[in-house]
């Protein structure tokens, strides 16, 4: 099984564990990332401000992996959304796409049209194209001692329509269902659809510290062991931020926060080295002392 790997923007630049974890853990599955070193931005930042400008920056992406024969598997949540939408675009508007390979021909960038090409989060692969039952097989130590707490992040849902197995937006449960093959707990919670509060996070940190405030402070209530999410942009504020939350509101929490490859690795028996655990903002210490005495 062979995936071009799009790690985005915000893992090559703040989440090297979460791209540790998941070339660890898509090796005991046989998954191969293909690493195409034109990829660029996916266009998500531009998008409400110039589309067109989006759909050239989207497109050339998918046009490199298109002309490899690749299918696409992004580790990012916004990231996703942007390359499938724009996926879905180009596939049922031919006319649009032959268009942006003109463009782009123009500024020296000349792609081949191949096949058309899938785009997949690294978690749905997990969850639809190697399944439950398949990765239940190769669990090494079931982590029936843990509680954590599922968080899907909005661009993950949303929007449906671009998706082709979209689930309820409101009522998810792949990665509660991924989180329980690993024999941790998945804990349901009032705040689990809540959104993260990055999207604003360069307009307003403020609001942006308040709309990630009620999840950090329901989970520490709740006694949550950690936090388990699959996008780096949640991550930057549930774990890169959490500290300054906590000043803001002169509140504790000390809540760690994994990404689903890092917990999945623990219970495949990867090591935490390997899994990018000691570069976790949040100390991830009192956590993998319960992993050791299950």
């Amino acid at each position: 099984m062979k995936y071009a790997l799009y790690p985005g923007c915000t893992v090559l630049g703040r989440g090297r564990n979460y791209e540790m974890a998941a070339r660890a853990v898509a090796a005991i599955f046989d998954i191969e990332f293909i690493d195409l070193f034109d990829f660029e931005c996916c266009g998500f930042p531009i998008k409400s401000m110039n589309y067109e400008t989006f759909l050239v920056m989207a497109a050339r992406n998918l046009l490199s992996a298109e002309e490899k024969g690749l299918d696409i598997c992004t580790l990012c949540n916004a990231c996703t959304s942007s390359l499938t939408e724009v996926n879905k675009y180009l596939i049922e508007h031919f006319d649009e796409k032959t268009r942006l390979v003109a463009l782009l021909r123009k500024k020296g960038i000349d792609y081949r049209m191949g096949r058309n090409i899938d785009v997949k989060h690294f978690t749905k692969i997990l969850y639809e194209d190697i399944g439950i039952d398949e990765i239940q097989k190769l669990i090494k130590k079931k982590l029936l001692n843990l509680h954590v707490a599922p968080h899907y992040g909005c661009h993950y849902l949303k929007p449906t329509a671009i998706y082709k197995n979209p689930e309820d937006s409101e009522n998810p449960q792949s990665l509660d269902e991924l989180i329980s093959v690993t024999g941790a707990h998945s804990m349901d919670y009032n705040t689990k659809t809540g959104c993260c509060g990055a999207g604003i996070l360069a307009i307003s940190e403020d609001l942006a510290y308040s709309i990630a405030r009620p999840k950090l402070q329901e989970l520490s209530t709740n006694s949550a062991d950690a936090m388990i999410l699959m996008c780096p942009f949640c991550s930057i504020m549930f774990d890169d931020n959490q500290r300054k939350i906590e000043q803001k509101f002169q509140e504790r929490y000390n809540l760690p926060v994994l990404y689903y490859p890092q917990l999945l690795g623990l219970a495949l028996g990867i090591d935490e080295k390997s899994l990018g655990l000691r570069m976790n903002r949040v100390r991830t210490t009192t956590l993998l002392e319960k992993v050791k005495h299950v």
